[in-house]
């Protein structure tokens, strides 16, 4: 038998992130920050489903947020770090 390689996501750890929401996502929610707990290894999609999840009202919006973790925008596949901040931002129009 091996050891399990430490630097391999382990679901029984928790991290815990901050969700910051604006526009009319914050608008839906009534609140602009949330601080949740995700397992070790959680990434962006993770995320984004439990949200949906717990926060039916979100569906309507996710189609189009954009989403920014820790500042700079990332994919649904990025993993998730313990104390990261992640910002549900809206779509950005210009001309």
């Amino acid at each position: 038998m091996g050891s399990a390689d430490p630097r391999e996501a382990n679901p029984s750890r928790r991290i815990t992130i901050t969700v910051r929401f604006f526009a009319a996502p914050r608008e839906a929610l009534g609140v602009s920050e949330l601080t949740l707990s995700l397992p070790e290894g959680a990434t962006v999609a993770d995320l984004i489903a439990r949200l949906l999840a717990d926060y039916p009202v979100l569906k309507a919006y996710a189609r189009f947020m954009n989403v920014a973790v820790n500042r700079a925008y990332t994919g649904v596949q990025a993993r998730l770090h313990d104390g990261d901040e992640v910002a549900c931002l809206p779509p950005v129009g210009g001309g």
